[in-house]
């Protein structure tokens, strides 16, 4: 899941995104995931230490890494395939710095592979690698982080399931990794393992993965999708498992400012700060208070102070001006963090607290970190 700063208007908003913050995991731990020195899984937000020095965070499906203010890079979780960076396939369930340096400025993790940016505009990737999704020119796993190619011109990165997304500071996309169903958007269903361009375009803005599928929004406000769009995930209207293989415009509105995917479901901002979803909904994952999927954007609600979007596996999380948190669908392992497991289908506040300023979770993941002040 990609890294993406607070954006919005009103109190949350108002804070750093680099500012030092009290990072918190909730949801499933069975590999150590929530950074709290065991496996017992919360239905409540934990703090993870009591350091209050963590600017970002990412979690994949079973692993979990944070930056602090510093710019030294922490991992924790799952270790399979090399995954936290660590130089092994050990579990840890504390957070563990990779390597040394204190250069990182982003950082993504997708199911099993993580990549992250260096503050001299550097990629480097580690991890799983069976389609080529590190980009580094092949499919052989990595343990520790490894350079992707030799430019230093990366301003974004997003991982997915398998395949990886990345801007570069010229506006361009780039895409790596399976292309099964369409995830690359390179018009074709072949596997790469190095970075290609998609398009020719260079008016790209934002970037953001779900589990097969990706989203992209232009400098001019406009809203692309391309992969799988199963029960209308892509907010095209269309149903059935439907994918696409290149980018393909969501409505004809120039007013998105956000968007993200969970496993089959989507959900979007507005730049008036409204909140839009469209796809599956079997766990009352689009927060609209039935069970009923959706294959185009559909508000959720009425109000616009939404700042914040993060789509789950069958469920979701928002972040609104005020710095409330926010939550609905799935609540298995506790992963909606309102003490219980009991699914909702609208969305319910989490606890009283409206200092949240970050979250951030994998389109599989079971469990959620948050960031607040």
């Amino acid at each position: 899941m990609l890294f993406q700063k607070l954006m919005g208007k009103g109190p949350a908003s108002m804070i750093s995104p680099d500012a030092p913050k009290g990072l918190w995991a909730w949801g499933n731990n069975a590999d150590g995931q929530l950074g709290l020195g065991n496996t017992t899984s919360k239905s409540s937000p934990v703090q993870v230490g009591a350091l209050a020095t963590w600017s970002q965070i990412t979690a994949g499906n079973a692993h979990s890494l944070s930056l602090k203010t510093d710019g030294t890079l922490w991992a924790w979780g799952h270790g399979g395939y090399g995954r936290t960076g660590l130089g092994d396939v050990i579990l840890r369930s504390s957070p563990v710095q990779v390597g040394a340096l204190a250069t990182w400025s982003a950082i993504t993790a997708g199911q099993g592979h993580t990549l992250a940016l260096k503050t001299d505009g550097t990629l480097w990737a580690w991890g799983y690698n069976n389609t080529g999704n590190l980009g580094l020119g092949d499919e052989i796993k990595r343990s520790s982080p490894v350079q992707v190619g030799t430019m230093s011109t990366w301003s974004a990165v997003s991982a997915g399931s398998s395949f990886s997304t990345a801007l570069k500071t010229d506006g361009t996309l780039w895409s790596w990794g399976t292309g099964v169903l369409g995830r690359l958007g390179l018009g074709d269903a072949t596997n790469k393992s190095s970075p290609v361009q998609v398009g020719t375009l260079a008016t790209w803005s934002k970037i953001r993965t779900g589990a097969n599928h990706s989203f992209a929004i232009k400098t001019d406000g406009t809203l692309w999708v391309w992969g799988k769009g199963s029960y209308g995930s892509l907010g095209l209207g269309l149903t059935g498992s439907i994918y696409r293989s290149s980018p393909v415009q969501v409505g004809t509105l120039a007013t998105w400012s956000q968007a993200t995917g969970g496993n089959k479901h989507s959900i979007a901002l507005k730049t008036d700060g409204t909140m839009w979803s469209c796809g599956y909904n079997n766990n009352g994952q689009l927060g609209f208070g039935d069970a009923i999927y959706r294959s185009s954007p559909v508000q959720v609600g009425t109000l616009a102070t939404w700042s914040q979007i993060v789509g789950g596996s069958y469920h979701s999380f928002a972040i609104k001006t005020d710095g409330t948190l926010w939550v609905w669908g799935n609540n298995g392992s506790g992963r909606l963090g309102l003490g219980d497991t009991v699914q909702r289908s609208s969305p319910v506040q989490v606890g009283t607290l409206a200092t949240w300023t970050t979250i951030a979770k994998g389109p599989g993941a079971e469990h959620l970190l948050g960031l607040h002040t």
